[in-house]
């Protein structure tokens, strides 16, 4: 019997070890965040699951643990259109740090690859989203000069096709990041978001035009997690997509 009680506890830790290999951590602290909520949902292939509200404590920390069903997206927002989305390795630490009032332009991780690779994403999407607003503000001046009788018509046609060149230019260059990003990361789950990345509410890659990137993103998925739910679901989407088209 004093043999049998140290071989339990062994196992019991061993089955506690286990247990824990799939958990994951979500923590950070962000600038003007105290007092104040984060909310995390799961992206699961179907819709966003609400997971949980986190009060920051005084000094804007929050820590947040969970058991991943599965390799899958989070999203961690503080409102709906201002929100970041990692996608972390069984058993990973995710450190979060950037500003709560403009979360999704300010923040940076201590993570892995994958999460670095979203960060990259949509840093760089940041970047046009700044070029657009300028375009618009632009325009929207020329606009205004116009209506006040400050420019002429012509002028004004004229700035415009300024502006239209500069917005044609500014959705090539993230077109091209985006292309580049998928040919680059096949197999990863990330090769999904920039999948469906718009630009101005445009996508950067229409099926219509250009379904061999979502072959390709498919074939990637099958050759690195052919039973993860989202690479079944995505089947199921190119699958409809093919159809479509071929009609």
């Amino acid at each position: 019997m004093k043999h049998i009680i140290p071989i339990l506890a062994v196992a019991t830790l061993l089955i506690a070890s286990c247990g824990n290999k799939n958990d994951i951590t979500i923590q950070g602290t962000l600038a003007d965040g105290a007092g104040k909520v984060i909310y995390i949902e799961e992206m699961t292939p179907e819709a966003r699951l609400f997971i949980d509200s986190i009060t920051l404590d005084s000094k804007g920390h929050f820590k947040f643990r969970y058991t991943m069903p599965y390799k899958t997206f989070y999203n961690v927002h503080v409102s709906e259109s201002d929100y970041i989305v990692l996608l972390p390795d069984m058993g990973e630490t995710i450190t979060i740090e950037g500003s709560y009032d403009s979360l999704s332009t300010t923040y940076h991780l201590n993570a892995g690859p994958e999460s670095q690779l979203l960060w990259q994403l949509q840093d760089y999407s940041n970047d046009g989203s700044r070029a657009l607003r300028d375009i618009v503000a632009t325009d929207q001046h020329n606009q205004q000069l116009l209506a006040d009788g400050q420019i002429t018509n012509a002028d004004y046609d004229a700035a415009r096709q300024v502006t239209d060149s500069l917005y044609l230019a500014a959705f090539a260059d993230q077109q091209h990041y985006v292309v580049d990003f998928i040919q680059n990361n096949l197999g990863s789950l990330a090769t999904l978001i920039a999948l469906y990345k718009p630009f101005n509410n445009r996508p950067l890659i229409d099926p219509e035009d250009s379904f061999e990137f979502y072959e390709a993103v498919l074939e990637g998925l099958e050759e690195t997690m052919p039973d993860n739910p989202h690479t079944l679901n995505f089947k199921n989407q190119v699958e409809r997509t093919r159809f479509q088209y071929a009609r």
